[in-house]
């Protein structure tokens, strides 16, 4: 059955299209899973580039200030670390991303050479004659710490995954948790939905595959030809989709108990979750309201 265990694991990298799903309705009520995370779409578009401000400044002996630190937060790209390094170390654009053929980073042989999920999110102190080698390197041998550790290797087993499978999961419940107290119900969606063969239908996915970061997800948007897209693809997408942390991985190893498939951020602070999916049309709905009457009073001011 799609998107259920093989070889003892979930099958990551399945590809399998999906039957289509009526699209009656409007934009927002087919969506069986809303990306709550608000906050990320405010790093994922102001933070990036502002990213020389994040780190801790010094001044040199001609009174100018210069960086000491760089801080990744966590759900940051690989784009956006790229991008922040570049801006940091005050490098043209692009060449921390070509650098990585030079970095030799030690990455597990599924991510093929893809430091996404592995750029671990922490505060990197420059030192003497930074270079973008010298930063990926410290970022994927943090990751490799924090992962290959025993809480780790020994959850994602536990739950009949590999490492690199459970850093994925931990990516996505980053990217769609509304707050740190919802990581583990939304991990356990994404067990559900892999347990019962559903495709995982994630907006968080598709905003990867598009290079970008929105809470408005069309219909188009769904149909889009990309081995991120978890409406149409089983299983989890074939890599991480950002850089998780210590709480998202947490969560991905050790989900809430529950038996809910379905989510819905209806407002800050007001994630929904739910096994009934009339219940989650019920609260879509309410979303919905409460989105247009949000834009209403923008419109008026």
């Amino acid at each position: 059955m799609p998107g259920l265990r093989a070889n003892g694991g979930y099958r990551a990298r399945m590809q399998t299209n999906t039957p289509r799903r009526s699209t009656r309705g409007t934009r927002r009520t087919i969506r069986l899973t809303r990306r709550g995370r608000i906050a990320l779409i405010v790093t994922g578009a102001v933070v990036a580039g502002t990213a020389v401000a994040v780190p801790l400044l010094t001044t040199d002996d001609e009174g100018e200030s210069r960086p000491t630190s760089l801080v990744i937060p966590e759900g940051w790209r690989a784009t956006q670390v790229y991008e922040a390094v570049d801006k940091t170390l005050a490098l043209p654009p692009g060449t921390t991303k070509k650098s990585l053929a030079k970095a030799n980073l030690k990455l597990p042989n599924d991510a093929e050479g893809n430091p996404e999920g592995y750029l671990f999110p922490a505060t990197y102190p420059l030192g003497e004659n930074p270079t973008p080698e010298k930063l990926l390197t410290a970022m994927v041998d943090t990751a490799n710490k924090k992962f290959t550790g025993a809480p780790v290797a020994a959850g994602a087993q536990r739950n009949a995954l590999n490492v690199y499978q459970a850093v994925t999961i931990a990516s996505i419940v980053q990217a769609e948790a509304a707050d740190e107290e919802d990581m583990g119900k939304v991990a356990r969606v994404v067990f559900n939905r892999l347990e019962r063969g559903m495709p995982l239908q994630m907006d968080s996915t598709i905003n990867y595959a598009l290079g970008r970061s929105t809470l408005e997800t069309s219909t188009k948007d769904t149909k889009v030809d990309s081995p991120y897209n978890s409406y149409q693809r089983m299983g989890l997408p074939p890599t991480p989709i950002d850089n998780p942390g210590d709480e998202a991985m947490s969560a991905a190893i050790n989900p809430t108990p529950g038996d809910w498939l379905y989510f819905v951020t209806v407002k800050p602070g007001d994630t929904r979750f739910t096994a009934d999916y009339a219940e989650h049309q019920r609260n879509v709905a309410e979303f919905n309201r409460v989105q247009e009457s949000a834009s209403k009073e923008a419109q008026a001011k």
